[in-house]
């Protein structure tokens, strides 16, 4: 059931109480963000472009933002993978196109991988299948003692976006979840990977210090039906940090490919 309350989006799923934000009119798109960030965050540069050709659904992932969820539970793949299921679902939506940043790339191609059938095109930045250099990376960036210490801008930002709504000091029970589910995941196989007969755009930057683009190029040569597009210049934060070139790359890819005219 969707619930508007106070202006926000609400819908009833999976046993939680997802928010999310929905603009635009046309086929639908779900724009699934990265750990510790929303969609607004990730994809607010490119939505006035992608809501002229399609209706946006920006869902908050669990123990993010609006998606009410004690983190300290911890975060698991299937769990995400579960919550966008009875989402999409929950909205109605037979057929949808489908984008995923980092964490919120590592849930659409598990769901791609078990209903491949539901997507007609699906966006992965920033995914790889390597545990490598990934989880060292994330053990690092995630350290609640060091951002505190050495990123205070990011702790206040991190509280801002997930406190008002998770409760006081939220932020800091969820970056322990975010490495436990990097630490946690178990690489899809390559017979799993040829189950993804969608078409694909497989973004990089090409100074990713989470998936290094030899990575991104391995998954895009795995799945059936994949383009590669390297970012230069960029590291992981791709549509936030080069959102000019990723809009650009993502309509030419939907241009290619029949989603846009």
């Amino acid at each position: 059931m969707k619930i508007d309350a106070g202006g926000e989006r609400f819908l009833d799923a999976n046993g939680l109480r997802l928010g999310y934000d929905g603009a635009g009119a046309g086929p639908p798109l779900v724009l699934l963000h990265g750990a510790s960030s929303t969609g607004r965050e990730d994809f607010g540069a490119q939505l006035p472009r992608l809501r002229q050709a399609f209706s946006c659904y920006l869902p908050d992932a669990r123990g993010h933002a609006r998606t009410l969820y004690d983190a300290a539970n911890g975060l698991a793949l299937d769990d995400l993978v579960d919550d966008l299921a009875a989402f999409v679902d929950g909205l109605g939506l037979a057929t949808f196109d489908l984008i995923g940043f980092s964490m919120g790339a590592a849930t659409a191609l598990a769901y791609a991988i078990e209903s491949p059938a539901r997507l007609r095109s699906l966006v992965l930045v920033g995914a790889a299948t390597e545990r490598e250099p990934r989880t060292s990376v994330i053990r690092h960036l995630a350290d609640v003692a060091r951002i505190e210490r050495q990123d205070p801008a990011w702790a206040a930002a991190l509280a801002r976006r997930h406190d008002p709504f998770q409760g006081d000091g939220a932020w800091r029970r969820l970056m322990p979840a975010i490495v436990g589910f990097v630490v946690g995941q178990v690489p899809p196989t390559p017979v799993e990977l040829r189950h993804v007969e969608v078409p694909t755009l497989v973004v990089v930057g090409d100074r990713d210090p989470v998936v290094p683009v030899p990575q991104a190029l391995a998954l895009a040569r795995q799945l059936p039906d994949a383009r590669l597009f390297v970012v230069p210049g960029c590291g992981h934060e791709v549509p936030a940090k080069r959102p000019g070139l990723f809009l650009e790359g993502l309509t030419g890819f939907y241009r290619a490919i029949g989603a846009i005219g």
